[in-house]
């Protein structure tokens, strides 16, 4: 429901802030005061395009923004704003659209930068605008099924079958890919046979490439290695001026200054901490070289395994080709952990392809299952679909009667899908057949004739807006009456009194507020029957000030409302246009401060 709109340097609009509530709302005015500038800055906050010529003279961009509050129980919205991490605030959003005289804009809701095809599509789940042909989903054809559901009550049911036909979808193109595959499941399993068993003979570890690399360096390099070690040796502990020579030569004096000054004690302490760490490095340096030899069999050993790592890894390590297609490496931390890993992923695959007859078997028991009961299912929403229709379609042609199209007829026409006729193996033409769809075997599509005699008609063939407006009326008021009225929540109207007065007005005006009842209803008109009937009424006026003109608009009081409707009624307020005024509030009316 739109709660708050905003409006800024909007055409002939400087500010205006306006708050509203839930029920029937009406905006009337003089003609040329700016009321299609209302519609026209709504149609712009719902995705519609726009041009720089909206931007108030003078000034550099134009916005509209809007508080719009929002059910949890809708879930149409609140699959939109989960999919887009967008979050309500205690259920209202704030959208907003600006235009810049440049031609850019920008468009958020919340605070979550969004295109404006995002805009229309997310406005569209909550709002219809009626009257301009623009926003109208009775115009779009794959959202009339969504109506005759609503309608017949069914909604649940076909969300249970369309869950049906996607897990349908599933199986058959599992089946499909087992079939497939069947041709080259041999070459498979033996490929992947032997690459396990490769795998498992050569028993690779996580981390054994680089000790090995590391073992091969020094083994290759033995002699430059020797030699270092017995230069540090020597240095370290074994020449005359060797590291722990000098450094016990310099205890013993420092321990003989010490006993003479003893603020030398910390130095003491300290010298004796390097001395012990020295001798240890010593100690372990000494079992290295004691340990240290050459070995040529050994580099022979360790030269073979790592080729032997070196071409597991180029086969089944990082960056080569995995099972089933992949990359196998960058998610691992080793060459040998992803050698292994495609050992893991070989055995799983194995293991499928091995079964892969008897997983065939239950697929299709499966599939046959699911296609019986989808066949079920979509036959009983057929008939519920099409004892709906009738009955929509008689409903709406009697509302339509009293809304001032007296020789209109309405049909929810139920077309079935069918399959494209294939020969058979004689090359007969077999013949079109009929097909499930995600939604059922049938299409629904909503038709009207405007006139007696003339044939059912596309409804986006009717050339006039109010008559578009009032065939949107009576179907949101035949839904509206059985609380089906779907996820839209605010209705907008232009337009749809025109070319009627009299008592077809009040009839309209008699819907617009059944329907009010459980919609958000905004109505511009010229006409105080339909006016009269409002839970809100609001004025647009226009005004001249300092050489310029503005478009503003408000609440109207009770006071000024019965003077806004004696206006309407007879282009002014005298007493008789009052007394008139009067008399059709007091009839048909709400009286609101």
């Amino acid at each position: 429901m739109l709660e708050e709109l905003s409006i800024r340097n909007y055409a002939l609009i400087d500010s205006i802030s306006l708050s509203f509530r839930s029920g029937f709302n009406v905006l009337t005015g003089e003609t040329g005061a700016g009321k299609s500038i209302i519609v026209g800055s709504l149609s712009f906050l719902m995705g519609g395009k726009a041009e720089t010529d909206v931007i108030r003279s003078g000034s550099e961009e134009a916005s509209v923004s809007a508080v719009v509050s929002v059910s949890k129980n809708n879930r149409e919205v609140m699959d939109w704003l989960q999919s887009r991490d967008i979050e309500s605030e205690e259920d209202t959003l704030i959208i907003r659209r600006n235009i810049k005289s440049n031609g850019r804009g920008s468009i958020y809701i919340q605070n979550v930068p969004v295109t404006r095809t995002d805009l229309a599509d997310f406005m569209g789940l909550l709002f219809d605008l009626h009257g301009q042909h623009n926003h109208e989903s009775l115009l779009r054809k794959e959202s009339h099924r969504c109506y005759l559901d609503r309608f017949a009550g069914i909604e649940e049911e076909v969300i249970a079958y369309a869950k049906i036909f996607i897990t349908l979808g599933e199986k058959r193109k599992a089946l499909e890919a087992s079939l497939s595959s069947e041709r080259d499941r041999e070459t498979r399993l033996e490929l992947l046979n032997y690459a396990v068993d490769e795998i498992v003979k050569a028993a690779p570890r996580n981390g054994e490439i680089r000790e090995l690399e590391n073992e091969a360096q020094r083994l290759s390099e033995f002699e430059k290695l020797a030699g270092f070690v017995n230069t540090s040796s020597d240095s370290l502990y074994e020449g005359e001026l060797s590291m722990l020579s000098l450094a016990r030569r310099a205890r013993t004096a420092l321990d003989n200054a010490a006993s003479i000054d003893g603020s030398l004690g910390e130095i003491q302490k300290r010298l004796d901490d390097m001395y012990y760490e020295a001798e240890d490095i010593a100690a372990e340096f000494r079992a290295y070289r004691e340990n240290l030899t050459y070995d040529p069999q050994r580099q022979e050993e360790v030269d073979e395994r790592l080729a032997l790592l070196y071409r597991l890894k180029k086969k089944y390590g990082a960056g080569a080709a995995g099972v089933h297609g992949s990359a196998a490496g960058p998610e691992y931390s080793g060459d040998e952990e992803a050698i292994l890993a495609y050992k893991t992923a070989a055995e799983t695959e194995i293991e499928t392809l091995s079964g892969a007859g008897e997983n065939r078997e239950k697929l299709k028991s499966e599939i046959a299952a699911l296609e019986k009961d989808i066949i079920a299912r979509a036959s009983s929403l057929r008939q519920k679909r099409i004892a709906a229709s009738a009955d929509l379609g008689e409903k709406i042609t009697a509302i339509l009667t009293r809304l001032g199209m007296p020789n209109a007829r309405f049909s929810a026409s139920i077309l079935p899908k069918t399959r494209e006729p294939q020969a058979d193996k004689s090359g007969q033409n077999a013949g079109a057949s009929m097909v499930c769809g995600p939604w059922g075997t049938e299409d629904v599509e909503f038709l009207i004739s405007a006139n007696t005699g003339e044939p059912l008609k596309d409804l986006s063939r009717i050339a006039s807006g109010g008559e578009l407006s009032r065939v949107m009326l009576a179907i949101k008021t035949v839904l509206s009456a059985g609380d089906a009225a779907g996820s839209i929540e605010t209705l907008v109207f232009d337009e749809i009194d025109t070319g009627i007065g009299g008592e077809v007005a009040l009839a309209v005006g008699e819907y617009l507020a059944r329907v009010g009842e459980t919609k958000q209803i905004f109505c511009v008109t010229h006409l105080a029957s339909i006016a009269v009937r409002a839970d809100n009424h609001f004025k647009v006026e226009k005004r001249t000030e300092g050489g310029r003109t503005f478009t503003g608009v408000g609440p109207l009081s009770s006071e000024g409302r019965k003077k806004e409707i004696a206006r309407m009624l007879a282009g002014d307020a005298g007493n008789a246009a009052l007394a008139h005024a009067d008399d059709l509030i007091l009839k048909y009316g709400k009286r609101r401060g």
